[in-house]
């Protein structure tokens, strides 16, 4: 099912924006100029250490206005309050045995029944430490036949934004060290958990 998103409300996505702008200032940080104009993508946040990056990436979606989408458990969508994680981005996933193909599966599905759909998901799935990422982004962009963009957070820098539009080509290890490289110097809020 798909719904209007809270970005498509022009009041109250200039009050986000504005919020957004507010909270960088008010923690000295800068916003990257640049946003992808694309209608079909995935969005990689990262790195995603604490609660904090997830903030200072929220405050760049919002500046720019872009209706982020996001997976969650399809049971949160039902009830009285199912409607706010629509209006919010919320795409379901149903889990399955199958796991990780199903949940790919279910995602290539939403993008073709949209016109705009942009996803984001954090590769390492955690705030936690972790040895190496999740693939999953990858493996829904490919599928989907979308590109992948490179959101960022750098606490070292005090910069957050988007990076470059990465063409999946197939070749996973190939193209997730070319995606590394450009995190290779970014640093989450909580760089021991990176």
């Amino acid at each position: 099912m798909v719904k209007k998103q809270i970005y498509d409300n022009a009041l109250l996505a200039s009050l986000l924006s504005s919020a957004g702008k507010l909270f960088l200032k008010v923690w000295g940080w800068k916003l990257v100029p640049g946003c992808p104009d694309l209608k079909k993508v995935v969005v990689i946040a990262a790195p995603h250490t604490s609660n904090w990056d997830f903030l200072f990436f929220l405050a760049v979606t919002s500046i720019n206005k872009l209706p982020l989408n996001f997976m969650a458990k399809h049971t949160l969508f039902k009830g009285f309050f199912g409607w706010i994680f629509y209006y919010m981005g919320g795409v379901p996933v149903h889990r399955s045995k199958e796991g990780a193909v199903d949940i790919v599966e279910q995602m290539v599905k939403a993008f073709s029944e949209r016109d705009i759909m942009q996803l984001c998901i954090t590769p390492e799935g955690t705030r936690s430490k972790v040895k190496k990422w999740k693939t999953g982004f990858y493996r829904i962009a490919l599928a989907a036949e979308v590109p992948i963009v490179l959101g960022f957070v750098d606490a070292k820098t005090k910069t957050t934004g988007f990076g470059p539009v990465f063409h999946p080509t197939g070749d996973l290890d190939a193209d997730l060290a070319e995606i590394k490289k450009f995190y290779t110097e970014k640093v989450g809020v909580n760089p021991d958990n990176y």
